[in-house]
């Protein structure tokens, strides 16, 4: 029934009444609410020039006007006869409106900005070559498999991949599997039941890694809003303090990532390969030593 209001008629009988004249018609009861309102919006988004917004773009003036639909019904409501007119009083109301659009639109846009802003850096820093990660993984491993008397150490570097699982992709478990001379299904169903026996632990880091993320756009975003605000204002102040706030809470929640521990115990390794944990330890220690004397003899060259 609204959008049947734009039509040609609805036009000619707003060109022939002012919004005094169609509230008026409303009160004594010749229109009904849906109609009063549709013509008030009809005559509202036509007639731009005639409103305190005309200096508007005219896209802009027309989210605007969609925007303010809701708050129409309201304004009608509030309406009381004390002296200034119902067309008066709409204009002060879509005066006063526009203010709290035009904030709401610049807060989106700080918004946006902030979180691409962000965003952008972020994606880079994080962009990974994965050929040279995956030739360069297997180089360490193959250094790793091979004892100091020339010997394969394939079950040793096996418990320390299930202990590192979370770091795993299934691409890069198939290429290990090569190195280590295991079928690479055997080594996916063994990642795949180490990940189902540490779910529980797993979901609690991402959900924490969730709420870093938030926060770290929500910090950007105080920030950005910071320096658009006016030096010495409540509202500068307000906004430092909100940053400071939300640094120092993301300044915790760091914390508590780093400490949480994204591998398998050595006793839940022991239990997806089938071996003995003292077997786990001891491999893992040997992987260590081995670890140790590689990169004194890198950092030596």
């Amino acid at each position: 029934m609204f959008f049947n209001l734009l039509s040609h008629n609805t036009d000619i009988r707003i060109m022939k009444h002012t919004l005094n004249k169609l509230y008026f018609e409303y009160l004594t009861g010749d229109l009904l609410r849906g109609d009063f309102e549709g013509l008030v919006y009809t005559h509202l988004f036509n007639n731009q020039e005639k409103t305190c917004l005309s200096h508007w773009k005219s896209d802009e003036y027309e989210d605007f006007i969609s925007w303010f639909y809701p708050r129409l019904r309201k304004s009608i409501d509030l309406y009381q006869e004390t002296g200034n007119s119902f067309e008066a009083f709409l204009a002060k109301y879509i005066l006063i409106s526009s203010k709290e659009y035009q904030a709401r639109t610049v807060s989106n846009a700080i918004t946006e900005y902030s979180t691409w802003n962000a965003r952008i850096p972020e994606m880079y820093v994080h962009e990974e070559p994965p050929a040279y990660t995956h030739r360069h993984a297997e180089h360490i491993i193959s250094q790793l498999i091979t004892s100091r008397k020339g010997r394969k150490n394939s079950k040793r570097v096996l418990a320390l991949v299930i202990k590192c699982y979370y770091f795993v992709s299934e691409d890069f478990a198939e290429k290990i599997a090569k190195a280590i001379e295991i079928n690479p299904k055997e080594l996916i169903d063994m990642l795949d039941r180490i990940r189902e026996i540490r779910r529980k632990k797993d979901d609690e880091i991402y959900f924490l890694k969730e709420r870093i993320y938030r926060q770290f756009y929500r910090c950007a975003i105080y920030d950005k809003k910071l320096s658009l605000a006016r030096y010495n204002t409540a509202a500068h102040e307000k906004t430092k303090l909100r940053l400071e706030k939300a640094k120092e809470r993301l300044e915790k929640m760091r914390k508590r990532m780093i400490n949480k521990r994204m591998e398998a115990t050595n006793k839940q390794v022991a239990e997806v390969i089938g071996i003995k944990k003292g077997t786990v330890d001891s491999s893992l220690h040997q992987l260590k030593s081995r670890w140790d004397e590689m990169a004194k003899k890198t950092d030596l060259n």
